[in-house]
């Protein structure tokens, strides 16, 4: 039962991505951002060491909800520097749907491009949160 419910979810998640992966942007955004694992995340929360920034879109959100307290964006590529902690050295952890969609990748290097300093990814994405057992949040939340 948990196979069908983890294959169920990240179907849904690869649906919901807003931005398939680009696989030369995607490697281009890989190789200057650090990544976080979802263990990682999950202890940066805790100890409220960097702020969550979800570039999925709200189909995404709705089926799988969100990272507890994470930043909405309003679409990964499109989104205003705005949107993001206007402290440019707060640790900003961005994810989207799955290893297989690029949208955290493409809002992580925008934000690089806006002036942050510690910036990474989580490649699990929010499916990789929900896998793993970790709180969500509603989407809107």
């Amino acid at each position: 039962m948990r196979t069908i419910l983890f294959a169920t979810i990240v179907a849904l998640a690869a649906l919901g991505c807003s931005k398939p992966a680009d696989k030369a942007a995607t490697a281009e955004h890989e190789s200057k951002v650090p990544t976080v694992t979802v263990d990682e995340l999950d202890k940066m929360l805790a100890n409220n060491e960097c702020q969550p920034v979800d570039a999925n879109g709200e189909g995404t959100r709705k089926k799988m909800g969100t990272i507890p307290g994470a930043v909405l964006l309003t679409d990964s590529d499109t989104f205003k520097p705005a949107e993001l902690p206007a402290d440019k050295s707060k640790t900003l952890v961005f994810y989207c749907a799955n290893t297989s969609c690029g949208a955290s990748h493409s809002a992580a290097g925008k934000a690089i491009t806006a002036g942050h300093t510690n910036v990474k990814v989580l490649p699990d994405g929010i499916a990789g949160w929900v896998k793993a057992g970790k709180k969500t949040a509603p989407a809107g939340s």
